[in-house]
């Protein structure tokens, strides 16, 4: 058993029962179509319900998303995994993630051996997640508190970037600042969400590819 000692949070256990639960997890995303052995490694090891509220800690490996602060969502499970798998990371890969959120995608990152560049536009979320992260040893190249729709230039390209918030449209920025051959992973829409990716194949050249229909918290430009 692992305890874990947060600042202004009373301690939080990752156990045996942990354990077996996350393994049921995996089993639920193997059954939906996750292939990735390294993705589905990381989800085993990461204790989910340390990034959530204690009142759904119960609930922390069921497939679904559940509420965390400032309005948002953790995201489901097989969400997270899908987007990731999309991808196609190897060690090493310079990743953007706009919409650091509660973390959990992050560390996924991290548990990949990925290089990752992450922002968050919700400064109660942002303060939050920067003292969290580090207690858990996952260590962001840098979090940064902005608009995502901006991306982070001063760090581009990416061999990756990924939208973990529903974006209206695609922002121009973000397309620029990826790697020849990287790609961009988006849930693009209002109500619902078409996961979109692209690949850039030149400057000024990307290869769309759509995979159905998912629902996030929306993507807003105005930073509090």
């Amino acid at each position: 058993m692992i305890i874990f000692n947060l600042p202004n949070l009373y301690k939080l256990k990752d156990t045996l029962k942990h354990h077996g639960l996350r393994n049921r997890l995996v089993n639920v995303l193997i059954d939906k179509g996750i292939k990735d052995e390294n993705i589905l490694s990381a989800i085993q090891k990461i204790p989910r319900h340390l990034f959530m509220d204690s009142s759904f800690e119960d609930f922390a490996y069921q497939d679904k998303p559940f509420p965390i602060a400032a309005d948002q969502t953790i995201s489901q499970p097989y969400t997270v995994a899908f987007q990731t798998e999309l991808l196609k990371l190897k060690i090493g890969a310079k990743i953007l993630e706009i919409g650091t959120g509660s973390g959990y995608q992050t560390a996924v990152l991290l548990e990949l051996k990925s290089k990752v560049y992450t922002i968050e536009r919700q400064r109660e979320l942002y303060k939050k997640v920067k003292l969290f992260l580090p207690k858990l040893n996952y260590n962001p190249k840098a979090l940064i508190f902005g608009d995502g729709y901006k991306g982070l230039p001063e760090y581009a390209p990416y061999d990756g970037i990924i939208v973990t918030a529903g974006a209206p449209f695609v922002p121009k920025p973000l397309l620029s600042q990826l790697k020849i051959g990287g790609r961009l992973v988006i849930p693009v829409g209002k109500d619902t969400q078409t996961m979109t990716l692209f690949i850039r194949k030149a400057e000024k050249e990307f290869e769309k590819h759509e995979f159905g229909d998912f629902r996030f918290v929306p993507m807003l430009k105005k930073k509090n």
